[in-house]
This record gives C-alpha cells, sequence and structure tokens, in this order.
C-alpha cells in the first residue's frame, strides 16, 4: 500500500471536513479540484462530508430495474459520471472523495478501487468490526451472511480520481432496497456501523478513523483545510486560492 514509495516518505495532501453538501456543490467542487491536482497547483486533496437524502445512478445503471421510488420520496435523483451502479446517500453516512493523481499511486484503476476497500476496511476496525471483500463485487462487507456497509464508485480522468466510497455510519437503510436496488444487487442487505455495533455512532467519530487509514494506505500525510472563511465550496477556480497555501 503506502510502503511502496521507493522513497519511504509519506506525501503531503490536504483533507477537508465539509459537513453537510448538496451532491451538485460537492460534484463542482470535485472536478475544480480535480483540474487544480492535474495541473499540480495542489496536492492529493480528499473531501469528507455528507450529503442530504440523494440517489446517484452511475453510468452502468439500468433505470428501469434498479428504481422504484415512492411518488412521496423526499430525495434527489442525480445522474453522474462515476462508475457502478445506483446508490443512495443520506445524512448519517461518511462520504470520502480522494481527489488523487494516480500517476503518484501506481496508475491502476482497479488496484485503485482495492486500496479504497482497505482504507475502509481499516476504517471500521477500531469499531470491532471486521470488513470484507466479496469475490466479483466492489465495496466492503461484513457479517455472516454478509452485508454490505459501504459502496465504492470512481471516476478517473488523465488519471485524477474523482467520487470514491460511501460509509454507512448510523442511518436508515431501507432506501437502499426499498427506494432502489442499489448497486443493482437484487438481494443484498444494507448495514451500518451503529447496527452492527448495536449503539449510536456518529460520522463525527468514524472521521479520524477515515483519515488516518486513507493516509496509512496512500501514503499521504495530510493538512487540514479550513472549509469555512470562503474556503469550502467555491463558486470560481480554486487553482489560485489553493496554490497559494
Amino acid at each position: 500500500m503506502g510502503e511502496r514509495y521507493a522513497d519511504g516518505v509519506a506525501r503531503g495532501a490536504y483533507v477537508m471536513h465539509l459537513g453537510t453538501v448538496p451532491y451538485r456543490d460537492a460534484w463542482d467542487l470535485q472536478r475544480s479540484l480535480a483540474g487544480a491536482v492535474s495541473q499540480g497547483a495542489i496536492p492529493d486533496t480528499v473531501l469528507m462530508l455528507e450529503h442530504p437524502p440523494v440517489v446517484t445512478l452511475g453510468r452502468r445503471t439500468d433505470e428501469s430495474a434498479e428504481l422504484h421510488l415512492p411518488a412521496d420520496a423526499a430525495v434527489e435523483i442525480v445522474e453522474t459520471d462515476r462508475g457502478g451502479k445506483s446508490t443512495f446517500h443520506g445524512p448519517g453516512q461518511l462520504v470520502c472523495y480522494p481527489i488523487l493523481d494516480l500517476k503518484r499511486h501506481g496508475r491502476d484503476v482497479k488496484q485503485y478501487v482495492r486500496e479504497l476497500e482497505e482504507a475502509v476496511i481499516r476504517t471500521v476496525a477500531p469499531f470491532g468490526l471486521e470488513g470484507q471483500r466479496l469475490e466479483g463485487l466492489t465495496g466492503v462487507w461484513v457479517g455472516r451472511p454478509p452485508r454490505k456497509i459501504a459502496s465504492i464508485g470512481v471516476h478517473v480522468s488523465r488519471w485524477v480520481t474523482t467520487h470514491g466510497y460511501a460509509l454507512n455510519v448510523d442511518l436508515d437503510p431501507a432506501p437502499f432496497t426499498d427506494w432502489i436496488t442499489a448497486c443493482g444487487l437484487e438481494d443484498a442487505t444494507f448495514t451500518t456501523i451503529a447496527r452492527e455495533t448495536g449503539k449510536p455512532v456518529t460520522v463525527a467519530e468514524v472521521r479520524p478513523h477515515a483519515v488516518t487509514a486513507l493516509g496509512e494506505v496512500f501514503g499521504l500525510e495530510f493538512e487540514e483545510l479550513p472549509a469555512g472563511d470562503g474556503i469550502g465550496l467555491w463558486t470560481q477556480p480554486v487553482h489560485g486560492e489553493l496554490a497559494k497555501r
């Protein structure tokens, strides 16, 4: 993982904790950051946030088979450019968007996805949960029979990544099956850290473990950028502002 770098030194990176952010705003920010990372204006940057209720559709979504939302469902639907099928985001779910230059991380998209899974596995371990992969599927599962606790979908352009993973911390998992056939999995059961541990868990409790795990897996040393005072959701290109830091 991170130790594969010849110099053995962690690379500097930014992390931002943004709170609850509408999906489209976060997507716009990812694209701006990806441009800055691609041009070398900023280092690898990771966004940690939550979304209001939203169903996102990946490039392989079969809408006729996967979407069965009730007419009164208070949820946005957004078609995205990430891989994978449909999934649900909502408060109580930690969403992690790493904006990484894979030219520094192996130039291997499949390996990158495996490393995101590893980061999730390390994130849930401090809560007494043993995350696992299932052959032929993307994401992280726990227990027997396996229950899905995290979904992964990524987009890579010019070797720079956007999108990432969504880890269910403490939310009602019913939308994954009642509103959609999440990830196209007909018989999957979805779960949360809180449900598996039998006690309330907050996203704020999980975030530090997520940051540590990403640093270990990708060989990164994070500096936190403030999300307030205009250094959060920019409406203009971010290259100049971030390059000053």
